[in-house]
């Protein structure tokens, strides 16, 4: 079974409220997201499935909301719910390692993608969308499980991170801004430890070995 099959499938067979990443206030996101952009940039949520996340971001002002997600029928389940303001989102269906353009926003979000990529190439094309996606001086966040967290999540095998590793995957032009841990209670009260990182973008400096001075 290929990604898309295999999230879908879970979609089909699992209620929203159930799975184990299941949130009904995604505060931490929410409060990074508002942090990074206080403006209420455009924001893509990756992975953002049926996840409540655009629900508070509509609620908090936010007009320019994309959620990306590789199950369609997660994403119809969140069109479902919002009801008539799903019209005011852009939805794509698409896997994120493989897609070439998404434009440019304010905000990246990804909870609960970046850990499923285990094969270093899907990392690196991650990486290069991001860094082609996300505007200079806009922000990057990803939620993932911590180095303490699940070694295997939906029966797929994870990576694990903390601040230097998420760093060294990222690569030098996203500079670490904050960080934050913790535990994501399951639907089944199980605790789950998490890694958050808040980046920013800079522009790729000019003078070789030199990362120290950010061109906004």
């Amino acid at each position: 079974m290929d990604r898309r099959e295999h999230w879908n499938s879970v979609y089909r067979t699992k209620s929203v409220t159930d799975v184990s990443w299941f949130e009904s206030e995604p505060q931490i996101s929410l409060e990074l997201i508002t942090a990074a952009s206080p403006t209420r940039g455009r924001v893509i949520d990756v992975g953002g499935g049926a996840s409540r996340l655009v629900d508070r971001l509509l609620a908090a002002g936010f007009d320019s909301v994309t959620v990306l997600d590789i199950s369609g029928v997660a994403l119809e389940c969140a069109k479902a719910r919002l009801g008539p303001q799903a019209d005011q989102v852009h939805w794509i269906v698409g896997d994120v390692t493989q897609i070439a353009d998404l434009g440019q926003c304010d905000v990246w979000h990804d909870r609960a993608v970046f850990h499923f990529l285990t094969d270093p190439n899907d990392r690196r094309k991650y990486v290069e969308l991001a860094t082609r996606t996300v505007r200079v001086g806009g922000h990057l966040i990803i939620g993932a499980f911590a180095v303490d967290g699940p070694e295997k999540c939906s029966g797929l095998a994870v990576c694990r991170y903390d601040a230097e590793i998420l760093s060294r995957e990222l690569g030098p032009r996203f500079r670490l801004v904050k960080q934050v841990s913790y535990a994501h209670m399951t639907p089944a009260n199980k605790p789950q430890q998490f890694f958050f990182g808040l980046f920013e973008l800079f522009l790729q400096s000019t003078l070789e070995n030199d990362t120290d001075i950010p061109v906004k």
